[in-house]
């Protein structure tokens, strides 16, 4: 497998897996040398972003981590989605607030890059490559959310004695702005007589300004700020594609790569959380024997957690390679992001969580880092949509797959399983297909029931989606990794066998939860009895042989007491 060559749906090529290693490096290089531990527990107790950092990191002289999001025809270096997800995991495991500025002159830049005249692209998308400029994205207000078409700001035509339009006049607040003190520019989305438009508004137009940063929970070095707009004028040439109206289109465009960064953001976060609680269980003596040796420990606060975000990667992967293959055209990705972001964010989120209970009391303290990546990595789950507007997103289009199919969507994905599990019976297909067989009964037993008339309900079944389609993608992942065709560009901290056993572990997980959770909320919402429900649950169970094997297998690679990392 390889997704060096064929474009994303944003131009793209993707950069060959030497540059994309070498860009890795330098970036390592780079913030481990400009923020250092202390520096960084500094800013994070001052609430203070820093902006050299910020600033030099997108500077083409020093770093120039913005021009592989940039496409080659506007001096950028053509990076693709699978390059922005390996670079964004970097970026977070250094810290989140940091990775989130440097990340939101890409957003900010979005609009231009898939809806912008080619005028537009060059002015502001060179200004990225070749300056270093820093965007903002000016999308969510304080009473839409993540409602953009419920906005309120304005964009008002000013025209000529002619007729011609050649300004607008804006008038609106928006609310958590990332960069939205120190941004050079800002794309704000306003309505327009023609509908929702995206606008550049450069940082000292007059009747443009920020209010004080937010003092927030966590990525406390990143700058958060709420913008004002009061009769704020920009030329006609500020509407971005010059045409009226587009502004939602352009915005749907890109959820699915967007989304996948931040889904990075959620796995590199879970991942630092994760090894520093490895370092600590080999240090820390409980009993006469390091906690690194103690069942009741790894297979609680470690192993699990190490599975999840694994599979959250091999999701991600796929859908990073899709989108590099054009596949993301028109938002056709859009449900893949959401659950990319949803599982990985929601592991991240989890491993930082059990980095601090693994640390005891020590956890709890600000020196040892993990209660500031836990402050940190929560944000992923609520910026860029929320995971309760992912649920929605998955379930609104698996539910109509299921309807289109009459109820072989799943069915069919199950049998491809089965059919892998005989060519690869180690990787866990076999498991996973029984989740998808369970996952199309549920659904169908909402059909017959009509029960996705109750939300909690449809959102729910957008959870038990995304732990199904996560244990597909991962065993099709190990076994690729085991027949040595692996993405070239993924990285290679464990090797076929270890992604095999943490592929058996995640099917089994997923497999349980759906024959579990799926029957609690079909019999808990139907409004009579007797709602159909067939499920493997026999087979399921029985499939949870071998759990405890797999999971001293995986502790033993990530404690390297075997030869399972390479």
């Amino acid at each position: 497998m390889t997704s060096d060559s064929t474009p994303h749906g944003f131009g793209g090529k993707g950069l060959d897996a030497g540059d994309l290693v070498l860009m890795l490096e330098a970036l390592e290089d780079f913030t481990a040398d400009a923020l250092t531990v202390d520096l960084q527990l500094q800013l994070d107790h001052e609430d203070t972003c820093p902006e050299d950092i910020v600033r030099a990191m997108s500077d083409p002289e020093t770093l120039g981590v913005q021009m592989v999001f940039i496409p080659e025809a506007y001096g950028g270096m053509d990076g693709g989605a699978f390059d922005s997800y390996r670079i964004c995991e970097v970026m977070a495991r250094r810290d989140i607030g940091l990775a989130t500025a440097v990340f939101a002159t890409f957003l900010g830049s979005d609009p231009i890059l898939v809806g912008g005249t080619e005028n537009q692209k060059k002015g502001w998308l060179g200004a990225i490559a070749e300056e270093g400029t820093v965007f903002a994205y000016g999308a969510t207000e304080p009473e839409a959310g993540s409602d953009l078409g419920a906005m309120t700001t304005t964009a008002r035509p000013v025209t000529d004695e002619s007729g011609v339009v050649t300004a607008y006049v804006l008038n609106g607040r928006k609310q958590w702005i990332s960069n939205g003190s120190i941004a050079d520019f800002t794309t704000i989305l306003a309505a327009t007589p023609s509908g929702p438009s995206w606008f550049v508004v450069p940082k000292d137009t007059p009747g443009f300004s920020a209010a004080p940063p937010e003092d927030k929970h966590g990525i406390r070095l990143s700058n958060t700020a709420g913008l004002f707009l009061d009769d704020v004028e920009v030329p006609a040439d500020h509407l971005v594609g010059g045409v009226e109206g587009r502004g939602l289109v352009q915005a749907q465009q890109v959820f699915g790569y967007t989304r996948l960064m931040v889904a990075a953001f959620g796995l590199g976060g879970g991942w630092e959380a994760l090894d520093r609680a490895i370092e600590y269980s080999q240090q820390r003596v409980q009993g006469g024997t390091p906690l690194s040796e103690k069942q009741g420990f790894t297979h609680k606060l470690v192993v699990p957690h190490a599975v999840r975000l694994e599979a959250a990667r091999a999701f991600m992967e796929e859908t990073a390679d899709r989108l590099d293959r054009g596949e993301g055209a028109d938002g056709a990705m859009n449900t893949e992001g959401a659950i990319a972001k949803f599982v990985a964010t929601e592991a991240g989120n989890a491993a930082a969580d059990a980095a601090i209970q693994a640390h005891g009391g020590y956890g709890y303290t600000r020196p040892y880092l993990v209660e500031k990546i836990k402050r940190d990595v929560r944000i992923t789950t609520i910026y860029e949509g929320t995971s309760e507007i992912m649920e929605m997103t998955i379930a609104r289009d698996r539910w109509q797959q299921h309807l289109k199919t009459r109820g072989q969507y799943y069915l069919d994905r199950a049998r491809a399983l089965t059919m892998l599990h005989a060519t690869r019976p180690d990787v866990g297909a076999g498991i996973a297909a029984l989740a998808m067989q369970a996952l199309a009964a549920v659904l169908e037993a909402c059909r017959v029931g009509r029960l996705t008339r109750n939300q909690h309900v449809l959102f729910r079944l957008g959870e038990l989606v995304s732990w199904a389609e996560t244990a597909e993608a991962f065993a099709r992942q190990a076994a690729a990794a085991l027949g040595g065709e692996r993405f070239a560009k993924s990285p290679k901290r464990f090797d076929g066998a270890a992604l095999a056993a943490m592929s058996r572990i995640y099917a089994r997980e997923a497999a349980q939860k759906v024959a579990l959770d799926g029957p609690r909320y079909v019999v808990g919402a139907a409004d009579v009895a007797g709602v159909p429900l067939d499920l493997p649950a026999p087979a399921i169970a029985a499939a949870q042989a071998g759990l405890l094997a797999d999971l001293d297998t995986v502790a033993d690679v990530l404690y390297d007491r075997q030869g399972g990392a390479s």
